[in-house]
């Protein structure tokens, strides 16, 4: 039994919190390191990959992978900064400073945040490409996608501060062990022996303006999208709009289906509930998008081969 390290009696504030991790069956905890590394190694090379290969390629400098190359990076750094901690409390004790934690709760925000926004920017770039196939150059110019990521890295920074800044005028006197495997929101409200109520309420400001917000406009572009496909007469436009689209889909219903899991359950769920949910879109999400946008995708297809005959041609 871990034994709760309190605060001294002259600072009712904790220094430092237990991360109790994703489970405490001892039998589990070295065949889930070894599940969660791999993982980790797939989407670190999966993202990394992707992100070169944007790069290197010109022909694939445009708004749809422009978009692409920030989600791959935004998927690099997100399991970076949830994954390696979650992984330690596999093989140790798994302790974390207060700053640390803070540290750790901003970027897991800015991240989660901005992938919310990055979709639906990218939905945005799919209603354009196929809605307004002759105006796509002037509606995504070089100017207007950078304008759009500056607004999502914006909305990551200041909805992620407003979670940190309230979260950081608590006080956690009651206990310092938090029943999870990363410092996450509603696991560190239940340690505050202050009250909460600021932080429910930017948790439901914050919640509620994503979920409009990205699910309306995500909603929208694809019944505009659908009833435009339907009006496509050959077989083989419809299938390259589906196409276009399919792997958007995907990735979107991942996300947002794992996040509305989390966090409109009911208030009687299980806390391994939570944790099975968090690790979809915080660990699984990250590892499966690039194959979900590449395994299909011929341009993506095309640039790695222009690469490895590169890389095997005698010199």
């Amino acid at each position: 039994m871990i034994l709760r390290r309190m605060a001294s009696e002259n600072d009712s504030s904790v220094k430092e919190f237990i991360l109790l991790g994703l489970t405490q069956q001892p039998e589990l905890q070295l065949p889930l390191f070894f599940l969660f590394l791999g993982i980790y190694v797939v989407s670190l090379v999966g993202n990394l990959g992707l992100i070169v290969l944007i790069i290197l390629n010109p022909h694939l400098h445009t708004p749809m992978y422009y978009f692409l190359f920030n989600l791959a990076f935004i998927d690099f750094c997100y399991s970076s900064v949830i994954t390696p901690k979650m992984l330690v409390s596999f093989v140790k004790q798994n302790i974390i400073s207060h700053a640390e934690c803070m540290t750790q709760l901003f970027f897991f925000c800015f991240f989660v945040i901005d992938e919310c926004y990055i979709l639906t920017a990218m939905a945005y770039d799919r209603y354009a490409a196929i809605c307004k196939p002759l105006l796509y150059q002037v509606t995504m110019s070089h100017q207007v996608c950078h304008l759009m990521m500056v607004g999502v890295y914006v909305m990551g920074f200041v909805e992620a501060m407003a979670h940190t800044g309230s979260m950081l005028r608590l006080v956690f006197c009651d206990g310092n062990i938090i029943n999870h495997y990363m410092c996450e929101i509603l696991p560190l409200l239940k340690l505050s022996c202050t009250s909460t109520v600021l932080n429910e309420l930017v948790v439901f400001i914050v919640v509620g303006v994503n979920v409009i917000a990205a699910s309306l406009t995500i909603f929208i572009s694809y019944v505009l999208i659908l009833s435009n496909i339907l009006r496509i007469h050959s077989a083989e436009g419809r299938s390259k709009a589906f196409s276009t689209c399919g792997s958007h889909v995907i990735a979107v219903s991942f996300f947002f289906g794992a996040a509305a899991f989390m966090y409109l359950k009911p208030s009687s769920a299980s806390v391994d509930e939570d944790k099975v949910s968090t690790i979809f879109y915080t660990v699984v999400g990250p590892m499966l998008n690039p194959f979900i946008y590449s395994i299909r995708n011929k341009d993506v297809h095309i640039a790695l081969r222009k690469i490895l005959n590169k890389k095997c041609l005698p010199k």
